[in-house]
Parts: C-alpha cells; structure tokens; sequence
C-alpha cells in the first residue's frame, strides 16, 4: 500500500543529486564557486583551474555538499543545534546545512531528488502565505520579507519562485475514481513544527526555530526527528482527532480534470488568482534567486546568464538566472544550470545551447588556450540567454511504476531504446512482476506529470516509440521530465461519477421544471445526466453525471450563468461511502465564515483543513450550508462545528430544519466557534465571548468533549390572523412572513439600534471588520436615541398563554429564549421570584422583558439593573397598532401594523455545551507537537 505523501528515504538505487547554491549561504566557501560534480571511483585529475574545488562525494538523497567557513550563527539542519566552530557543510542544491558529526547520518531527501520519493502524486492548492516565521520547503531559507505561498491542505510552505520545483506530494484526502488503499500511512512534511514539540521516539525536543528541521505527520500530527521517524510504524491511525476526521478511504471522487482547488470548494478570491502566474505552465516573468539578481553586479569577476529549459520555457520567456566565474570549465557551467532547475542528473548528459540553437562548442565562444588535456573553457561572450538541453543517447533507463500499488516493488527500471515501444515495454515489465501469463492488451502505460498544481495524466499509444516520447518532453522542459513518472496500469473500463451540486435556481419548482430550465440554459445531456436531488426550497439540484467532459462542461458553464438575474453556483460533490465508516466513528461537519471575525474566519478555515479531511470543511461564502449537508447526508451519526455569529449558527440551522427529513442523521449536535459581535449563544454554551486566536486542535479537542444538551427554537409568523368561528380564513394583505428565532426577538428600541446599526453597516461595510468597532457603533447609535418618550406599550397588546398581560411604561419588548443578551448582558436577571421559574434554554418558555429605554439599557449591559420581568410564556401574540422596529436574532426591519405569533418551532435542537471539565495538561510533543495546529501521538502508530 503505498503512503499518501512521501516515503521514508533509503537511498538505494536512486541517482545522485546536484547542486545549486541559492541565495546567500550561511557561510563563505573555503574554495572558489562553481564547482563541478566528480564521479566515483576517479581517473587521476589534471590539475584544477581557477573555478573548480574538492568536494564531498554526492550522496544517495542527492545532497551536494561542500565545505563551507562559517561567517554568522549557522545551526545544523539535521540536529537543530548550533555549529560551534568556523566549518560546516552545505549542500548547494537546497542550502542543507550539516555538521561534520551529522554528515552520515543526514537522512534528509535533497530538494533535487524530492519526486523520486513521492508514493501518490496529489497536487497542491496554494494560497497567500501568512505571517507567521515560516521556511521554504524547497529551498530551506526564511520566508519572512519575501513573496511566498503555502498549500491550504497540508503543512507546504514555498518562495513564490521556488514553488514550481516542489512536486505533488500533498495529503491524499479521498480516493479517485476506483483507486482503492487499504491502510493509509503516515504524511510526513519537514520542519515547520511548533515550538515544544518533542520526539515521538526518544522523547527530545525536535522542533526550530531557526532551521528547517525535524518531521511531523500531517494527519496524527506526531513529530519525531529525521533520523527517528524512519523506524515508526508506517501505518497511521489518525491520532487524537480520529473519530472526528473523515476518513480518506471513505471518501470517493472522480475528479479528472477538475482542480484540487475545485474538488475541495477552495474559493478563488484576487489573492489567489495571483498564484495562476506560478505554475509552470502558466509563468510569464522570469524567475530569478536573490544572489543571482545582485551578483552580475557587484562582482566584476562573475558574469549572470539566462537558462532556459526547454522550449516551453523559451515561449513563456521564463528563465533561471545562474552565476558563474568568467573563466569557468564547460562542465561547470551546465552543473550550475542543472543546479538553478534542480535536477539531480550528471552534467555531461547535458549542454548549453544559445537561444537561436547553436551549439556552445563552437569556435566563436569557447577559447582553446592551452589549458591542461585541452579542456574546454567557458568564457565571457555578449551572447547570455542559453538553453539547457539533454544530449541524444542511443538507450535509457526508465522506471516503471505498478500502477495497482500493491506488488511487491515501487518500481521496475526498463532499458528503452530507438526500437522500443510502449506495448514491448509493457510486456516486459509485466514478466519482471511475475504476471508473463497476462494479456499486455489489458494494461496501459500512463505518463504522469507531477507538477505541484496539478497531475496530468495521459495514456500512451501502443505503437509509440518511448525513447522519442523521453527526447520530446525533455525538449518541451527538463524540470518537467524530473518530475515525469510512468505507471502500468490495467486498463478495465471503470464507473465514471461525477457529483455536482447547482444552487442559484427559482425556489419551490419540480423535477421536471428544474430539468427544462437545465436544459434551456445549460442544454444538458439527458442520456448523461440524472437529477437525483431536489433542494425546492433552497434552489439547488444535485446532478449526477456520468461523462467527465460533460461534468467540466456543465460546471464551467454553470458558473457563467445567470437565471433570473441570479448568479449559479456549481460544486463538486465527493462521495461518502457510510460503508467504510468505521463503527463508532462521528465525523465532524465544519462550516466557516471567513467573512465573520475579521482575518481570523479565512485563518482558521486553513487551520482546520489541515488539522481535518478538507472534504468535511466548507466555506459558507460558497453555496451556503447546503453543499454541506447534502455531502453528510448519509452519515449515519455525525457532528456540526459552526465558525460565525449567531447569525451564522441561526442560517445553518435554519438549512437543517428545511431538509432534516433528506438526512440520515437529522439531529445532529452543533457546537460554535465565535466569529461574530454579540455571540451570546457562544456566551451560552461556554464557546467564549469571541474567537481570539486559540489553537484550531484545541478547539478540536473541545468539541469531541463536549456535552450534549437541547436548545428551543421558535416560529414568528407576522402579519398572523385568526380563523373565524365557521373554519375560514380570514383574509391577507399580503402572505404572512415565517421566521426562525434561537436567541430573542425585540420591539421598539432594542429593535431600533440595532437598524440604525445595520443602515451604518451597509454604507460602509469595510469598517466593520472588528468587534471592538462594532460596539463602538452601537453606542454610538444608543446615544442618538437618548430623547426617546416611554410609549411603547401603548401601541401593542400582549397576550402569553392566551392570558392578557398589562404592559408597564416600556420602551422596548424583549422575548428571550437564552440567558444572554446585547452581547452577554444578563436582561432577566439572577434574583429568585416565586412567581417565574429560572429559565432554561429547553424549558419550553420564553422570557418576556421590558426595558425603559437607552439609559436602561447601558445600566444592563454594565450588570447594574436587569430588565422588567413582564411574563413567560409558550405562546406568545403580540397585536402591533403602528409601524414599529423589530429585530430577530439581530437582524432588523419595520414591521407594519398587525399580528405577531410566536410558538414553539418543531423539535428541540440539540447543541454542544464546552465541557466545564479541566483537561488534562498534554505533554509538549502531544498538544504542541503541530505548527498552527498540533495534535497529540497516542494511538497515531
């Protein structure tokens, strides 16, 4: 079974890598630059010119390390600590640094030879970076003060220039199409850890905060040092968070063509359009290291050239900018090409040619001096865009991956040469794997580009001459042959699936209504296209599709298009397979809204898509709730989180209420993470106040113990009227409004600050970005109502019960279904009164306050009075004489003149109440064992 990221590095069989030195080394070489790479065992040497140096053999990770003096603080990439002394060594491809001591021991693989290590290729989906002290993953320098990127899944932080040479080894979230694994092991990612974490296997601190060092697997979460994790168990069991992850062989999408970003509803904002212009294929500026931007300049002894990589490299004018002495040796020159690519091959199967094809061995530029056995010498020239290319070779060795991943081997390496093709090299890789009794006509060779976007795939043609297909791609681009792979794979005709989901449409139609207005704006494929769900009351359809390029089609299309003046929205709907789930498992559903809470929505969305399967997390920005219980809505039992206000947590349960029926488990529990102004449910249920940062894992850990409890909800429907005593109804002016209430209802000036507040809101929404702000608001607002006269209850009649209750001089209303109010104030009070009971936020009742006005209501609010106890009550009208502010829940409007009914909505909702419980204090390498999101070891082996 092969791991979902990268395997434990062994170093047999694997080439070496070579070097390239990128930015400022820590240190000063002890030697000229630009060495070249030396073979063993050694033919005796001439003797060296100016521009070459010893150094140490290359290493089967593919590191090239030299001697380095050091000239600054330098700690140890292997073992974090300081380099004493004035020696380390540096590999000149990714800036390893190493003591002499750690030399072998260094199990590190080399940025150069980082494809060769990866079990399945999965893409990355890259983001703005944030903030926070962070190393490339590529070339191991500091990301601060530079243009940098992270992946929104795993733990891949890059240089915006450096992000094309790191390959697809992000985290496997969900099988695709009929690949199937049976165990799924651990996904280790380097450095990055956070601070405290500890060893899994000798219980030493394995974190830094200087180097790149130490590794950590980003589903367990358990770290280890890089010469402990390689005797690890390989099989993870999720860690501490395992009941509420999603399990990736659960999980079922044939994606194809779609994007990572696209299978994982990852919005596309202006930020991350950005990103388009990194991939290789889509780069249209130069790429360029810091040294090599300063160096042509500053040093009158080295001379900057251009390099490119291939033709497509050449057409998008995206180049490498390599430095090198003036007087250097041919061999050295192609090294440091093959350096600035970070390929791990041999320089003398390659050379530079100019840009208009002319060889680099000519007259005109190589300057035969008489140096010693006529070596060739590169020297300066006016000419300085070059192109790096492979030299033709009669035969290749070509390795063969057994696409099924369950054979005995990673690979089978293949001689091809001018005669073969790809039907006689599947015939004898089948007979090296022991399967000589198959038909070769039943398997396909799959060439399979690993870019760190995305992983291309192409079947090849039986007749097609491999080692013309090898000359081809390396004359397209050589870092894209390094990161080429070829699969055999069995070539049995599979299911095609395709699950989208369409909102956006008319409320309340049919099926068939809702294909016809398909097939009017989308002209969609009946013979290809089911609608297996209808959302009526939402505007959604859920589409299964059985043909990849009518999927793309349609979701493309969809995205494009507008009914009725109304955008669509179209999204990618993976399969849970509840067969799989494991007994007793709970997975959690998570909605964030990255708008709530400033910054710290979009953070921790990326927080728990790490921590979690990104499958179970979604943006309400994108399609609402309903993407997301549609996806669950065979799950047997599972669990809701909710990152927002208490707006957010009433539109989520809101989705739930209208399609609790389609769903397998129709109550689920909901916790919240505060992201709004008020967040008095939050206040209720102990979630806090207001998010403020806290770790994602914790928050985690504190909804897997939480307790489970019920809340209340309520039904207002204004504008109500009775039934005569015959049966009729009587009539309307217009249809009655129905709204959901979970917190309280208000009349009059409650009602009223917080309109003026929404209409300050909506002239300048970019102000509202913080809490702090937001109450300043409001007071400010309160301040402008000072004025106002006690009459409010002369414009209303309350009834509670169907008993007539007299109102005091108020003026504002309050019905409260939860103890807190106007951002955590108690309104009711905590004194005992025989004549109420204490409230409850599932005791059937609402509470029914008056306050006298803006005065009173600040003196609540500072826990001086409470409100004015006026009744509870199950049923509640309210008779409304005059046009008058109402809020619900804090969202306001006014209300005409007529009847409001409040009643009890249905069954009791069930919540998730912060456990009052301490937790037990986690050991430094369990709960701070995770960069931004740690996670604990016991049970992850």
């Amino acid at each position: 079974m092969a791991d979902s990221g990268r395997t434990k590095p062994t170093g047999a069989g694997e080439s070496p890598g070579c070097g390239r030195r990128k930015g400022e080394s820590p240190g000063s070489s002890s030697s000229s630059p630009g060495s070249g790479r030396r073979k063993a065992p050694q033919a005796p040497q001439a003797p060296q010119s100016p521009g070459s140096r010893s150094k140490l053999p290359a290493s089967s990770l593919g590191h090239s390390f030299r001697r380095v003096t050091l000239t600054k603080p330098t700690f140890c990439h292997h073992c974090s600590d300081f380099i004493w002394g004035l020696v380390g060594y540096l590999c000149e491809v990714c800036n390893f640094m190493s003591h002499e001591k750690c030399l072998k021991h260094v199990r590190t693989v080399c940025s150069c030879m980082a494809p060769t290590v990866v079990r399945v290729p999965v893409a990355h989906c890259f983001g703005p970076a944030s903030q926070k002290k962070r190393f490339c993953c590529v070339c191991r320098k500091n990301l601060e003060g530079t243009a940098a990127l992270r992946c929104e899944v795993c733990e891949l932080h890059v240089h915006s220039d450096c992000a094309p040479f790191s390959c697809s080894d992000c985290r496997l979230c969900h099988q695709d199409g009929g690949q199937e694994y049976d165990m799924y092991h651990h996904h280790w990612r380097e450095g990055n850890i956070a601070s405290g974490a500890r060893c899994e296997v000798c219980r030493r601190a394995c974190s830094s905060s200087d180097v790149l060092s130490g590794m950590r697997c980003e589903w367990c979460g358990i770290t280890a040092h890089a010469s402990c994790y390689i005797i690890i168990p390989p099989e993870c069991s999720l860690g501490r968070l395992r009941s509420m992850i999603l399990h990736p062989s659960c999980v079922r999408v044939c994606s194809r063509n779609f994007s990572k970003m696209h299978c994982y509803r990852i919005s596309e904002t202006s930020q991350q359009c950005e990103l388009d212009n990194l991939d290789d294929v889509d780069v249209q500026t130069p790429v360029t290291t810091k040294e090599n931007q300063s160096s042509g300049s500053s040093d009158t002894g080295k001379q900057t050239l251009r390099v490119f990589d291939g033709d497509d490299a050449v057409k998008r004018n995206q180049f490498r900018l390599v430095s090198i002495p003036r007087i250097t040796k041919n061999e050295e020159v192609v090294e440091a090409a093959l350096r600035a690519f970070y390929m791990p091959d041999e320089p003398q199967d390659y050379e530079l040619q100019i840009h208009t094809q002319q060889g680099l061995l000519t007259d005109d530029i190589i300057n035969r001096n008489g140096t010693p056995d006529n070596k060739t010498v590169f020297k300066d020239s006016q000419t300085e865009t070059w192109v790096l290319r492979a030299k033709p070779q009669e035969a290749e060795l070509l390795k063969i991956y057994a696409g099924w991943l369950k054979a005995g081997v990673a690979y089978i390496s293949i001689t091809v040469g001018k005669s073969s093709t790809v039907d006689s090299v599947l015939k004898e890789v089948l007979t090296q794997l022991g399967k000589q009794d198959e038909n070769p006509a039943d398997f396909n060779l799959v060439e399979v580009f690993m870019s760190s976007k995305q992983v291309q795939r192409q079947i090849l043609a039986g007749q097609e001459l491999l080692l013309e297909k090898l000359r081809e791609i390396r004359k397209i681009s050589l870092r894209q042959m390094n990161q080429t792979r070829f699969y055999i794979v069995e070539s049995r005709n599979r299911v095609v699936q395709v699950d989208l989901l369409l909102g956006g449409l008319p409320l309340h139609l049919n099926t068939e209504e809702y294909t016809q207005l398909l097939q009017q704006h989308l002209a969609i494929k009946s013979h290809l296209v089911t609608i297996n769900h209808v959302y009526a009351g939402q505007g959604a359809v859920a589409l299964q599709i059985s043909c990849f390029s009518e999927a793309e089609r349609i979701y493309m299309l969809a995205r494009d298009t507008s009914v009725n003046g109304k955008q669509l929205t179209s999204l990618v709907i993976p399969e849970i397979m509840q067969s799989k789930l494991s007994r007793g498992s709970s997975p959690l559903l998570v909605f964030v809204n990255p708008k709530s809470g400033g910054l710290k929505g979009r953070e921790i969305l990326y927080g728990f898509r790490k921590l979690l399967n990104p499958h179970q997390v979604f943006e309400l920005t994108s399609g609402g709730p309903l993407p997301g219980l549609h996806t669950f809505r065979e799950v047997p039992h599972f669990r809701m989180l909710v990152c927002g206000g208490d707006g957010t947590v009433g539109w989520v349960l809101g989705v739930l209420e209208s399609i609790r029926h389609k769903l397998s488990c129709p109550e689920p529990a909901i916790s919240i993470v505060p992201l709004g102004t008020g967040n008095d449910l939050a206040r209720v249920l102990r979630w806090g106040a207001g998010y403020s940062g806290e770790d994602p894992y914790s928050v985690l850990v504190s909804v897997d113990e939480a307790d489970e409890v019920e809340m209340d909800r309520w039904t207002i429907l204004f504008d109500a009227q009775d039934m005569t005593e015959d049966g009729t109804q009587n009539g309307f002016l217009e249809p009655p409004k129905i709204v959901q209430m979970n917190n309280y209802f208000g009349l009059g000036i409650d009602a009223e600050l917080s309109l003026d507040f929404h209409h300050a809101r909506e002239e300048e929404p970019g102000k509202f970005n913080s809490r702090f702000h937001n109450k300043g608001v409001y007071v400010k607002v309160g301040l402008q109502k000072l004025s106002h006269t006690r009459n409010l209850h002369k414009d209303l009649r309350l009834e509670v019960d169907k008993q007539e209750v007299e109102l005091p001089s108020i003026e504002g209303l309050i019905f409260l279904n939860i103890p807190s109010w106007g951002s955590g104030a108690d309104l009711w009070g905590s004194d005992n009164d025989a004549r109420f009971e204490k409230p409850r936020i599932d005791d059937g009742m609402l509470e029914v306050v008056g306050v006298t006005g803006v005065v009173h209501m600040g003196q609540v609010q500072s826990g001086m009075r409470s409100g004015i106890r006026i009744a509870q009550g199950s049923y509640i009208r309210i008779t409304v004489t005059k046009p008058i502010p109402v809020q619900v829940d804090g969202e306001p409007w006014i209300q005409a003149p007529g009847q409001i009914i409040i009643s009890a909505a249905g069954p009791k909702v069930h919540m998730l109440k912060k456990s009052k419980i301490k937790q037990k204090k986690q050991s430094g390498s369990l709960k701070e064992g995770r960069a931004e999101s740690p996670a604990p070891g016991e049970g992850a082996i």
